[in-house]
């Protein structure tokens, strides 16, 4: 459900031309917020190259810092940039940039917390995100309302690798594997730590993310997208809670514990809920219902919960997706269906 954020100022850029005295001389970005400005011209330009940016394009740029990637796309055939900056003395300078080129009628600045931020409906993401921000904000693209050809990000080496893995990989994740159901995700290039501005403790790379031409509305016959993501993201959850603590790497012990069998279902008959699929992606922060009453569990009957438990094999069986079975798989190769 859309929002209004009041603390999301929208401004056009400057067009007076003395605006280029703001072309800045800033201390370096400070380290809390994860930005590292990308300073070598080789690597923007290849950017915006793989952007494959179109004649007429809206553009979106999520932390643009002081526009080195912007000044590039506003000199593209893009018709409109919008950059989302988070840093007001940031969005200051990218302003200024643009009014110094002349091209300030095509860029707008939004300055808030990209996460919060409302975006217009854009053609191209292009951006040099923050590390910090890296998972949540791929998830607000491929499950969010806007409809897009392509989304090329530098993000964290370490990032790219899990959100573009394949099952069987070691870096195999519940984003990736919900990804995988909405888009084609490749990585395009690694970036060095050299080419930033400080210098980060990592190395970075460039995606490409293209969503499918059709979302589809089934993963499976009678088995809802949405109530397969909120279903993913309970298992990922489980399996990395129980990795942790060293016990095995199975979700076969949920099916014994009625409470954790409840979230399975309230998350599952709640998906179509979740805000633009966000919260499918990351899972919500609610905890789980473990009340109970004397007629059985709050909010489900025993007999919900049983039939939700017989359904969840049959489900499986019928889709056999490859990250759930195997000797890595987050079930035994042989699901039986549980007891009530």
């Amino acid at each position: 459900m859309k929002r209004a954020i009041s603390a999301l100022r929208p401004h056009r850029a400057a067009s007076n031309p003395s605006a280029a005295a703001a072309e800045v001389r800033l201390r370096p970005p400070r380290p809390p917020r994860g930005q590292h400005l990308l300073a070598n011209a080789r690597v923007l330009d290849d950017i915006v190259r793989r952007a494959g940016i179109r004649p007429g394009d809206a553009v979106l740029e999520v932390g643009p810092g002081t526009g080195n990637l912007t000044a590039r796309l506003l000199a593209s055939p893009a018709a409109s940039v919008t950059a989302v900056e988070i840093e007001p003395r940031m969005s200051r300078a990218v302003t200024a940039r643009a009014a110094a080129l002349g091209l300030a009628h095509k860029l707008t600045v939004i300055t808030g917390d990209a996460m919060k931020a409302e975006f217009p409906q854009f053609d191209a993401c292009v951006g040099n995100i923050p590390y910090g921000i890296s998972s949540p904000l791929v998830a607000k693209l491929l499950f969010g309302p806007h409809q897009f050809r392509t989304a090329t990000l530098v993000v964290q080496r370490e990032f790219a690798r899990r959100l573009a893995a394949a099952p069987g990989d070691r870096e195999f994740n519940r984003l990736a594997e919900n990804a995988r159901l909405v888009a084609d995700v490749r990585v395009l290039a690694e970036v060095s730590r050299a080419d930033f501005v400080p210098v980060p403790g990592v190395d970075s790379a460039l995606v490409e993310i293209v969503p499918k031409a059709v979302r589809p509305s089934e993963v499976a016959p009678g088995v809802p997208t949405d109530e397969w993501l909120a279903f993913v993201s309970f298992c990922f959850e489980q399996h990395n809670r129980r990795n942790k603590r060293k016990q095995e790497k199975t979700i076969g012990t949920v099916f014994k514990r009625d409470e954790l069998v409840m979230e399975m279902l309230r998350r599952s008959t709640s998906a179509e809920e979740c805000d633009s699929g966000v919260g499918a992606v990351h899972g919500d922060k609610d905890g789980v219902v473990q009340s109970r009453s004397s007629d059985g569990m709050i909010g489900f009957g025993k007999e919900e919960v049983v039939a939700f438990k017989e359904r969840i094999p049959e489900v499986l069986r019928k889709f056999r997706p490859p990250q759930f079975y195997g000797s890595s798989g987050l079930l035994r190769p042989r699901l039986e269906a549980p007891r009530g």
